[in-house]
């Protein structure tokens, strides 16, 4: 396979043995063409900027795909904690406990009636299959800006994808979905991520996706299969 040039430790050599969520290491061809395409910054090579851009692609890979927590190569996961909108930080195992994948990200204090996407129903594996089926050429994220340096990164990002698939019972709309916010990481003196803070609104994610009209149950799970599930980030 070839390498991907935006993300480490995902078809180097050092990945012999490494388990993979969905079997294979992921491909990132579509969500690289789309972020070339959409990107609305191109950093210099070498640049704080860029440096700080794969750092986040080749964390959001391992997070999302590699599922020994030992194979996770750019976080410390003896040490590693992640917070999202100031709530209380919980280490990767505590992570994995609320569903892992998107579920942590998607994290609300809604009532469940009022919960579209309810994150306490959902597995690492349905939410991925939800959002790789709402954004077929998957999410991708570019760094806006970089407010301060390692140790302690703190950064502006961007993510966006086109809902060209169904999501929880509404139709794709083809539009695209933008979602900004501000990330924090930590580092050891190893350039281990040691902590993840995220702020951001769900609601700017979500919101994009309930645009479209509403599908009958056997509509979606018509338009929604798929043998593949394609990558994100």
């Amino acid at each position: 396979m070839d390498h991907d040039k935006y993300r480490s430790h995902l078809n180097d050599e050092g990945e012999k043995n490494t388990i993979w969520r969905f079997g294979a290491p992921p491909n990132y061809d579509a969500v690289n063409k789309l972020f070339e395409e959409g990107r609305t910054k191109v950093w210099p090579p070498g640049s704080l900027e860029e440096k700080v851009q794969n750092l986040v692609k080749t964390w959001e890979m391992e997070i999302f795909h590699k599922k020994s927590f030992d194979d996770n190569k750019s976080i410390d996961p003896k040490k590693y904690t992640a917070s999202l909108n100031g709530r209380q930080a919980v280490n990767l195992e505590e992570k994995r406990k609320l569903g892992g994948g998107y579920n942590f990200f998607l994290q609300t204090s809604l009532p469940e009636k009022l919960r579209v996407y309810n994150p306490a129903e959902e597995t690492a594996d349905s939410s991925h299959i939800a959002f790789t089926t709402a954004f077929p050429r998957g999410f991708a994220v570019e760094i806006l800006q970089v407010y301060s340096g390692p140790p302690v990164i703190v950064y502006k990002f961007r993510h966006w994808g086109y809902m060209e698939g169904p999501f929880k019972g509404h139709a794709p709309t083809g539009e695209m979905v933008e979602l900004f916010g501000i990330g924090i990481f930590e580092l050891d003196e190893q350039e281990k991520i040691i902590k993840t803070e995220f702020f951001f609104d769900r609601g700017e994610l979500l919101g994009g996706l309930l645009r479209g009209a509403s599908l009958d149950s056997s509509t979606e799970a018509a338009v929604s299969t798929c043998p593949i599930l394609r990558s994100t980030g």
